[in-house]
């Protein structure tokens, strides 16, 4: 009986390192917040931006592409709002999709999953947006399992700037960087989902993502790092933290 209660009790140590593991590479990203009223322009460079720093999206998922594009993003808040810029360094953009909700991951495509419930930090929204403005936004109650689609007079209250057209085909292959901004209404949020509303202390797990999956040139990017033999990101156990200031 001894015996099996050091196995039993040996499993649970081994199990919980292996849990604990999972996370030893997260990242942490502290979020500030907007002072000031930002319009939604695409602009990387204006005012309410330069002081807040940027995270580099350069863990690679599958293979790993020709070309490696150079993407950062930043995030602010405020008591209503979250606000999220991504800037884009690339090449071989492709943008065929301006349907909501449609097939935006296989674009030239930039991406947010956030678990907005301190409680729940299995429970995750994903907002997916190509580069020509078009959204993707579920809640996730079990990833790839059961999950709800937001209304689309819902997702539309996302207010999405982008600095490339919203049809981009054929393929452009030369150098070309864009930007991605958009400001995510916290009610928005709060009408599928349980929230802890964003202030200082309050912690979000979360993780960005870069993707282009039927580019001429494939490729799954993330902010925090994700360990799995096929590009997937909806394992929220890999999400960073996002510290809210």
């Amino acid at each position: 009986m001894a015996k099996i209660f050091a196995l039993i009790v040996t499993m649970m140590i081994v199990n919980g390192f292996s849990k604990n593991a999972d996370h030893m590479e997260a990242l942490v990203y502290k979020v500030g917040r907007l002072k000031d009223a930002i319009k939604m322009d695409g602009n990387w460079d204006k005012p309410q931006w330069q002081n807040t720093l940027a995270i580099d999206l350069t863990n690679y998922m599958g293979d790993i592409p020709k070309f490696k594009p150079a993407v950062q993003a930043k995030m602010m808040y405020d008591d209503s709002n979250l606000y999220i810029i991504f800037r884009v360094k690339d090449h071989y953009v492709r943008c065929i999709t301006n349907q909501i909700n449609g097939r935006v991951w296989e674009d030239s495509c930039v991406v947010f999953f956030f678990s907005p419930d301190t409680n729940l930090p299995e429970q995750y929204f994903n907002l997916e947006i190509n580069c020509g403005g078009t959204p993707l936004m579920y809640y996730n109650i079990i990833p790839r399992e059961h999950g709800v689609k937001l209304e689309l007079e819902d997702i539309k209250k996302v207010e999405i700037a982008h600095s490339m057209p919203q049809l981009v085909d054929p393929e452009i292959t030369e150098p070309v960087t864009w930007t991605i901004e958009y400001r995510i209404p916290v009610a928005v949020l709060e009408k599928v989902a349980r929230v802890t509303r964003p202030k200082k202390g309050v912690t979000w797990r979360a993780n960005f993502y870069k993707i282009g999956d039927k580019t001429s040139n494939p490729h799954w990017i993330t902010w925090s790092p994700v360990v799995n033999d096929k590009p997937n990101f909806h394992l929220p156990r890999y999400f960073g933290t996002l510290e809210f200031q």
